[in-house]
């Protein structure tokens, strides 16, 4: 799966080239946020990173995984264990996101949006905020870990 997330970078690092270094940094610390349990502050995070984040082809889909990561966030901060699946990646969208299967090959649509949405995410931060990208780095092994999760449904045996 090393291969492909590398694969996956190369193709996102032209759809983003770069954001200035606060918008950046917003989304590296909305998905560590996240990741780190720290819910409360990734809604805030997550909200702060959409508002700076103008609008464009690339940048909707970025802004839907900022979304449903706030959404999980705010479900967690909640204690709601039923999934927000109102947010969902549209066809346009599923260009940018590194797993797309067919409906019938998702077990859990709720997981399977949030997997994609913290992986984009970990993307983008990692491609454009230099200032995160040791932390970003350190992190690298959740994103694998989220792909050999659908390694098998994606045809990778």
């Amino acid at each position: 799966m090393e291969k492909f997330l590398d694969a996956y970078l190369e193709r996102l690092r032209l759809q983003f080239p770069g954001f200035p270094s606060s918008t950046a940094h917003e989304i590296a610390s909305a998905f560590l946020a996240f990741k780190f349990g720290l819910y409360e502050n990734a809604v805030r995070e997550c909200t702060h990173a959409i508002a700076l984040i103008p609008e464009s082809g690339p940048n909707a889909a970025l802004k839907k995984a900022l979304a449903i990561i706030r959404a999980n966030a705010d479900d967690r901060t909640r204690s709601r264990v039923t999934p927000d699946l109102s947010f969902a990646f549209s066809p346009e969208e599923r260009r940018y996101i590194a797993i797309d299967l067919p409906a019938e090959k998702v077990e859990d649509p709720g997981t399977f949006e949030l997997d994609n949405a913290l992986i984009l995410v970990y993307v983008v931060a990692l491609l454009t905020s230099p200032d995160d990208e040791e932390t970003m780095g350190e992190h690298r092994k959740l994103i694998l870990r989220l792909l050999t999760d659908y390694k098998k449904a994606m045809g990778f045996d």
